[in-house]
Parts: C-alpha cells; structure tokens; sequence
C-alpha cells in the first residue's frame, strides 16, 4: 500500500499543502477548526512523517506527558498520583505536560495529536489495560514511552512496576494469620490490568472471598462497605484498593455500629496522609520514588538508551489501628 502524503492529506481534508504543514507541525497560521480536521485525516489515513525529515525539522519538545482518564473531580481526591507526580518532576528539567480525560478514545486521539504537533518528547503510560491500544500506538508512532506499572504487558517499551499479586497475597496471609476467614474485596475497575492481577491473588488465597467493585471514589467505597455489612453473614475484614475508598468504608462501619478492629478489621491499598489518620493498616510504598525511577527510566529512552524493564521494590505492610484478631466465632 502506498505511504500517504501531506498531498493525499490536502486533498482528503480539502486544504492546501501548506496549510497541512502548518497544522502537522504544530505551528500559527491555522485555525484550530483546521487543524483538528487534518489531523484527523491524517490520523484515519494512518499517516506517519519520515523520521529522517522530523529529525531534522523539529528540535526537542523539553516537555514530556502524562494523561489520566479520570473525572475531574475525582483525580482530587488521588493522593497517589501527586506523590508519583511529584517524583517523576523531581527526576527531570522538562516540563511535565498533564492532562486529564475521559475516555481512552480521548487518551489515544491526544497522543496521536501531541505526536503530530511534536508537543512532547516521550510519555507516561498508567492504568495499564489488560489488552492495551495504547502500547502498539507508542511503537507505531516511535514515540518514546515508560509503562508505569504492567508487568509482562509493555510490549518493547520500557516499564517500572511492583507485584501486585505478591502485594495482595502478603494482605491476605497477614488477616488470615489473625484468625480472619470471611474476607471481602472492594476492588478497582475490572479493565485495568493490575486489579486482574490483585483479583487473581485474592481468589487464590481466600477459600470464601467476596469481590465488589468499587471505581476509587468515596462513594463507591460507602456503597460497598454498606453492602458487604448487610450481608446475612458479612465479612470480619475488607481490604480496599485504594485510600479513598477504605476511609469511607471506615465511616460507613462506624454508621452502623460495626466497631472497627474488634468486629471488622480494613486495610487499605497504598499508605497515605488519610490513613495514616485515620489510624487505617495500610500497604506501604515510597510513590515519590516510584514515580522518579519512572521518569530516569523515560529519560533514559529519550536519549536513545535500550527499553528497561525494573521490578519497584514490593509495598510492606503498615499495621495500625484498624485490624486486629478476629471476632472468637470467627477462629478455627
């Protein structure tokens, strides 16, 4: 199949040639409405500049990316993506360009529109999916990136991870070993690749394990805890995949009078300012310096080094106020 042209963009977009290099290349002298219909096109004819002419035309972006498909309104309440913020910055003279999305249709289309206007010179890829687009779009495009998260699933690119499934055994071993049989899961989304793994731990080590789906906001967290408390036989422990969620089922026990740990004990995935507050049992892992070896790793393939793959050190359990020895019909 012939490779398309800036000349089959054109004519397809009904636009001069000049007016397709303008817009390809990030530069004035388009409207947006322009060049959001060329790149589209060019995006539907699956077109790609040579790599020697964009070598050539276009220096470094000094700015690399990130992009979260998250509401707007939740991302606040995500300690962990500040602390992996602030680490990837900590690591880098660039400036880190975020923005946040609400589908991963938004999520490919505004790599496909910063590659094209060269607006940055690698990216951050989180929330691997189990089958992800997003790791065959960086190859084809050639744009540099460091999958955060996701082992085994990256592809050739380059990714920093920790086990989640040795993570979620170790939570299960710990309650178990206080007598906890009736253990309960509220999980993350179901897409996302390292709930799968946390899914697969759990059913592993748990004989009478309940998973509900929670999405990381309170709300999803309070819905849970409410229906795994009013089950005919509920749960002496629940451990939550993230902070937000596990503060809320706190608040929801607490509401009807489930005292917290001596009738039901929570853990929390990922330690935070709220847990450590809120005197939660927490998995621990230093996120800040999580986020810097990402980002040496993307530095790293920015400057043409081979792709690295780097087992982050494994989160260790914090033990506080909320978890304690199982309620005595609960033992043996």
């Amino acid at each position: 199949m012939k490779r398309p042209t800036i000349k089959d963009i054109a004519a397809a977009a009904g636009v001069s040639k000049g007016a397709v290099s303008l817009a390809l290349n990030g530069r004035s002298g388009v409207s947006e409405r322009t060049r959001s219909r060329v790149l589209e096109v060019a995006s539907a004819l699956g077109y790609r500049p040579s790599v020697t002419a964009r070598a050539l035309s276009s220096a470094s972006a000094d700015a690399v990316g990130l992009v979260l498909v998250r509401p707007p309104r939740a991302l606040g309440d995500e300690a962990f993506f500040f602390q992996l913020i602030a680490g990837m910055q900590s690591e880098m003279s660039c400036a880190l360009l975020l923005q946040v999305v609400d589908s991963r249709e938004a999520e490919i289309a505004l790599y496909q529109r910063w590659w094209a206007e060269h607006r940055v010179d690698g990216v951050f890829l989180v929330d691997l999916l189990v089958s992800d687009p997003r790791i065959e779009l960086m190859s084809a495009l050639g744009l540099p990136a460091v999958v955060v998260g996701g082992a085994g699933h990256h592809g050739e690119l380059a990714s920093v991870w920790a086990d989640d499934y040795a993570a979620m055994t170790s939570v299960v071993e710990y309650l178990k070993s206080l007598g906890h049989r009736r253990i309960a899961r509220v999980a993350g989304l179901s897409s996302l690749l390292h709930t799968v793994r946390r899914d697969s731990a759990f059913a592993s080590s748990v004989v009478d394990g309940v998973v509900v789906a929670g999405d990381y906001t309170a709300e999803s967290g309070a819905r849970a805890t409410r229906e795994l408390l009013g089950m005919a036989a509920p749960p002496t422990a629940i451990v939550y995949d993230n902070d937000v969620m596990a503060v809320a089922g706190a608040e929801v026990a607490a509401s009807l009078g489930v005292a917290v740990p001596s009738e039901l004990s929570l853990v929390a995935w990922d330690d935070s300012v709220l847990c450590q507050h809120g005197r939660l049992t927490a998995l621990s892992r230093d996120t800040f310096a999580f986020g810097a070896r990402a980002a040496r790793a993307l530095v790293a393939v920015i400057g043409g080094a081979s792709p690295t793959d780097v087992e982050d050190v494994l989160p260790e359990l914090v033990v506080r106020g909320s978890t304690g020895t199982a309620p005595a019909v609960q033992v043996g």
